[in-house]
């Protein structure tokens, strides 16, 4: 019996460590072992790089909105690589690049998937620094010279913003992104006090080029160059002050999609970098990795066992555990047909963050599972 205590406990404490104990370890650890890096206003070559597929909705506001930057013209490059598009965007691209010198068209004629053009076009560009970006992902005009300002710090290879998620007045699938890309930010900014970051935001990063490496087109670029960029013993660091803005995805089963694919793609990444995993070698960010990613992909099996022996726990007829058991039951199916209500107010928002929560964790299962069934990812469609 004492056995499934034990479990029980240490499934629930296992979730809270995923999600808030990391949080407080990278705080103490920033106290006793905090590493800076120095920052200055440089302005070397940037090429930024635009990756669409089919965003004749949004490609003219996001070149516009580059153009707009505030870096000087004889340092800016601009990619804009179509994958494949059917609609207009190799028109707006080609308009663009006949008005301004700076828009370099990168298309091509057959979708391939964003990784393998990231491959063939990256080495054709000639800024010092490679910015990432998406095109539906909006710079302030300031950005570019915010994230280059860590490159004046030799060991730095990549420098990485965040994202400010952006939907209607009171819209559930904003407010849960808001609040995940907050705690990733806190994370990673804890994680860069002491080392590396573990990855990007796929929206706003920047890199060396002359660390860039091609990687498998069925890969993460946001997590798979990161770990690159770490293995060749540079570091990878969250600029606080670069934030760019995005449309949330507004459907709940869209977003189980993407989080199902990104979970799926993330695991074979990481074991595909294991070396990095091996904490002989690579002691902080080795245990980095596996609090930072392994332990929230892990959750859906932590919770699962907890609501096992939490059943097994109840049949023996301990009274405390039979409570949790019927807290867990009501919990559950309440939180999801509950948790999609409009409204506001403390009480219906909690609600809400718990489906979204419950959704995620389906969702890592989802990963899971086509992980081991081998499933890859060259090419899809954005959730636009």
């Amino acid at each position: 019996m004492m056995a499934l205590v034990i479990i029980f406990w240490l499934s629930l404490f296992s979730v809270l460590y995923a999600y808030i104990g990391y949080v407080g370890v990278l705080w103490f650890m920033t106290l006793i072992k905090a590493n800076p890096i120095k920052k200055e206003a440089i302005a070397p070559r940037v090429s930024l790089v635009i990756s669409a597929y089919n965003e004749e909705k949004v490609l003219a506001q996001k070149i516009q909105n580059s153009l707009e930057l505030d870096y000087p013209r004889h340092l800016l490059q601009i990619a804009v690589i179509s994958d494949g598009s059917t609609d207009r965007t190799n028109d707006i691209i080609r308009d663009y690049a006949d008005r301004d010198p700076r828009i370099l068209p990168c298309i091509v004629a057959r979708n391939q998937g964003k990784d393998s053009c990231l491959n063939d076009f990256v080495p054709m560009l000639d800024g010092e620094i490679i910015l990432f970006s998406d095109a539906n992902s909006f710079y302030e005009k300031d950005l570019v010279r915010k994230i280059v300002q860590p490159f004046a710090d030799h060991r730095v290879g990549l420098t990485t913003g965040s994202t400010v998620y952006e939907a209607p007045v009171g819209s559930s699938a904003v407010r849960d992104a808001n609040l995940y890309a907050t705690l990733e930010r806190i994370t990673k900014r804890l994680e860069s006090r002491i080392g590396s970051c573990v990855g990007a935001d796929g929206a706003v990063f920047a890199m060396r080029k002359s660390l860039f490496s091609k990687f498998p087109g069925n890969e993460l670029n946001d997590i798979a160059i990161p770990l690159q960029v770490v293995e060749k013993r540079y570091r990878v660091i969250l600029e606080e002050a670069v934030l760019c803005r995005e449309e949330a995805v507004r459907e709940a089963g869209s977003e189980f999609s993407r989080q199902a694919r990104i979970a799926c793609i993330t695991l074979r990444v990481l074991f595909n970098h294991g070396a990095l995993l091996n904490p002989l070698r690579f002691p902080l960010f080795s245990f980095q990795v596996f609090s930072h990613k392994f332990m929230k992909y892990l959750c859906p099996f932590f919770l699962l066992s907890a609501f096992a022996v939490n059943a097994l726990l109840a049949w023996s007829g301990l009274r405390f555990y039979q409570a949790i058991f019927i807290l867990q039951i009501l919990f559950y199916p309440m939180a999801l047909v509950c948790g999609n209500q409009r409204s506001s107010g403390f009480i219906v928002r909690l609600v809400s963050l718990a489906r979204g929560f419950i959704l995620v964790q389906a969702a890592y299962l989802t990963g899971w599972w086509r992980f081991f069934k081998g499933e890859v990812y060259f090419s899809w469609k954005p959730n636009r």
